[in-house]
Order: C-alpha cells, then structure tokens, then sequence
C-alpha cells in the first residue's frame, strides 16, 4: 500500500485537472483556476512522498506526466481561451490558446527521456506555465481578490480584457509554450540542505516571489513566475 501513496496524489492532480479543465469550459474560471492549484499541490505532495517513502518508480514518473497534461496543460488552456474569447474582432484567434497542451505534451515526454536534468531544469515546467494562467483567470473573475494586496490594480478586469492586453497575452502563449520546450536552464527548487550559501538564489527567488505575491496579491503570481524566470536567466551558471 506504501507504494500507491505517491500514485493516489497523482491521481487527485489529475481529478482536479480533469474537473479544473470543465470548470473553465463553462467559463467558471475562478473554479478553474483553484482546482489548477490543488492540482499543483497534488503534484508537488506526490514527489514529495515518493521521495520520503522511497518508492519513486517509472510508473508513478510516467502517470505524473500524464496528470501535469490534464491539470497544467488543458486545463490552463481553456482558461486562456475563454479570456482571448472576449476580443472585440476575429474570435477564432483564440485557438492559438490550445497550443498549450501540444507543447505541454511534447516537453513532458521529452524531458522524461531527458537524463540531464537534476537540481534544474531545461526549459518551462509545465505548472509554472499553468500558475499564470490560472492567476491571470482569477483576477478577471474576481477582480476583489486581485485587490486584496498593498498595491492594488484598479479594474484589473477590464484592462486584462482589454484588446490590446489580449493581443499580448495571446503572443505572451506562444512564447512561455516555446519556453517549454526549449533548453533554457530554469533553476529547481528542489532543496538537498537547507543552507543559505548553497541555496542563496533559491531563497532570493522565494524571497522576491512573496514580496511580489504580497504587493500585487494574485495578480503577484503571474509576475512572480516572470520573475522566477528572469532570476533563473540571471544566474544560470549557479545551478546548471
């Protein structure tokens, strides 16, 4: 029974993905986005154990990639689509949102076969990419919550919604998606000891990440992820 721990939260991220993915369909993108995030939970609880039972195994690597496409890629999918559905012009641009789960898929499965990758990463992780979404989803559905922080953004809502924050969100899609199947290398936070000298720029983003999350409460996640990603870039010699 040891064994299937790790399994059973990797199947409540993918439950919570599946669910997650038909919330946004039906355009409840708030249901949505906290179900993506339970989901993410799920996902980081499964390695964990494993880890601490010492029950890692090909199967559970390989069901695990198939609950991060359901819950980080579909689902964060049809939050974007039905966003990119509200703009005032030609709708069907908006299935350039389902790209997502094409370069989800392809990354998961080359990354599986890919030995190289230990305490960093080569490329977006999946649930990075999805955490924007599913922020970005919130504060159109409930822009009080976005509010909730020291630096408010007055009528978040409408300006995400705006034409011209659609056009770049759409073409901002299309770059995280090549992002994540590129071989840039993104820092891990995956942590051997807890020492500040070995792990300076790990507790530098996690640092900048609740700073971030506390001046622009949700809408802080989004950005927090960009700076995860800028941080990485910054400092990629330092964990390669």
């Amino acid at each position: 029974m040891k064994k299937q721990i790790p399994n059973l939260l990797t199947l409540c991220n993918l439950t919570c993905g599946a669910l997650a993915a038909y919330m946004a369909a039906l355009g409840f993108l708030h249901r949505a986005a906290l179900l993506m995030f339970c989901g993410i939970l799920f996902d980081f609880l499964d390695g964990f154990a494993a880890r601490m039972l010492k029950v890692s195994s090909p199967m559970g690597k390989e069901l695990d990639s198939l609950a991060d496409l359901v819950t980080s890629g579909m689902a964060p999918a049809f939050i974007l689509f039905r966003m990119l559905m509200c703009f005032q012009g030609w709708k069907y641009w908006a299935l350039i949102a389902f790209l997502m789960p094409a370069f989800a898929a392809f990354r998961l499965a080359k990354f599986n076969l890919d030995d190289r990758q230990g305490h960093s990463f080569l490329g977006l992780p999946v649930p990075s990419n999805a955490l924007i979404w599913a922020s970005l989803g919130l504060c159109v559905v409930h822009p009080d919550w976005a509010q909730i922080c020291l630096l408010p953004v007055p009528g978040i809502n409408h300006l995400l919604l705006s034409n011209t924050a659609l056009i770049v969100m759409g073409a901002f899609s299309i770059v995280t998606c090549l992002l994540m199947i590129s071989e840039v290398p993104l820092m891990g936070l995956k942590f051997s000891s807890f020492g500040w000298k070995e792990n300076r720029v790990r507790y530098i983003l996690l640092i900048g990440a609740a700073v971030l999350i506390i001046l622009f409460g949700i809408f802080g996640i989004a950005i927090a992820i960009l700076w995860y990603i800028l941080l990485s870039l910054l400092t990629s010699r330092s964990h390669a």
